[in-house]
């Protein structure tokens, strides 16, 4: 069974599992789940207005009294204005990515909020602890949507970020279930931040079509693309065969974000465009086998890891 470490102490959970907040997948319903359910819901405000933002926040209150937080992805032209939504709604646990929460720190100590940011070196991990945040997620380059440039594994990555950091590491990457969450915290982390597993559950506010070709999926049927403007991993179909193909012909990177457009992601998983849309998901999506209710996904998890750990007691 899980012990109380220093995940479910900083957030007050029962479990240290957290639900990446995943754009066009993590609104209210996944996020209010996984928080009744133990874990730590996001509600992902990457593909939200700062008003939709406060409208979500308001119905996960509503639907759970367990703690919850919002992931915000800083290189966003409004992540300012959905920071003030989320301090003005009275949430207290706010994960950040892709960008450097430094500019926004004081604001953020000053509401008395938990500060977590995505991390894909040891050199992020350190900027990211000198900045003063609680804890980082260390996320390594089998996790689907964007991933660092230096593509670091997460087997690699998180003892790496443990030894080097003082603060609470978070693993993230290719986990989908509990012998995975076994082996995270073997490797020195606290807790884990799971994607792709919770995007295909019954809650997630994904389109039907995505969640079938993710528990379709086998062990090769994502790719990274894209690794001159931004690098990002995804299901298999044209769109990133067309993108692949492009960077094999030395397309310019104003071609390639020509290919790439605008809303592909929520082309592809809010609108379930299969052929033509960006399916992010992870290297995990091979080990995700059926549609689950989060409830269910828990469960499985809490019972893997519980195996996973009698497994490896005997052997000692």
């Amino acid at each position: 069974m899980f012990i109380n470490n220093a995940v479910t102490d900083l957030f007050e959970i029962e479990y240290p599992i957290i639900q990446a907040g995943m754009v066009w997948v993590s609104g209210y319903r996944l996020a209010s789940a996984v928080s009744e359910n133990g874990g730590l819901g996001l509600i992902g405000a990457g593909s939200m207005k700062p008003d939709l933002l406060r409208e979500h926040i308001r119905k996960c209150r509503n639907a759970t009294s367990k703690p919850f937080g919002v992931n915000i992805p800083l290189l966003r032209g409004d992540a300012a204005e959905l920071l003030d939504a989320t301090i003005e709604e009275g949430v207290k646990i706010v994960f950040t990515s892709a960008g450097h929460p430094g500019k926004f720190i004081e604001k953020l100590r000053a509401a008395d909020m938990t500060v977590v940011h995505v991390v894909s070196s040891v050199k992020q991990g350190l900027k990211a602890q000198e900045t003063g945040c609680d804890a980082v997620v260390g996320e390594g380059v089998e996790a689907g949507g964007h991933n660092g440039a230096d593509q670091i594994t997460t087997l690699c990555l998180i003892p790496q970020l443990a030894d080097a950091l003082e603060i609470p590491v978070i693993a993230a990457g290719g986990i989908a279930d509990g012998r995975q969450i076994l082996a995270a915290l073997s490797l020195g982390a606290a807790g884990v931040q799971i994607g792709t597993a919770f995007a295909a559950t019954v809650e997630s506010s994904a389109h039907e079509n995505y969640k079938q070709m993710v528990i379709s999926s086998k062990d090769n049927d994502t790719v990274l693309a894209f690794r001159r403007i931004g690098l990002m991993r995804m299901l298999k179909n044209d769109f990133a065969a067309k993108a692949l193909s492009a960077e094999l012909n030395g397309e310019s990177e104003e071609n390639l974000r020509e290919i790439l457009g605008r809303k592909r992601e929520m082309t592809g998983i809010f609108e379930g465009d299969s052929r033509e849309g960006a399916m992010e998901a992870g290297q995990s999506s091979g080990l995700v086998k059926e549609l689950l209710t989060v409830e269910q996904l828990m469960r499985n998890l809490i019972a893997g890891f519980d195996s996973a750990a009698m497994v490896v007691q005997k052997m000692i």
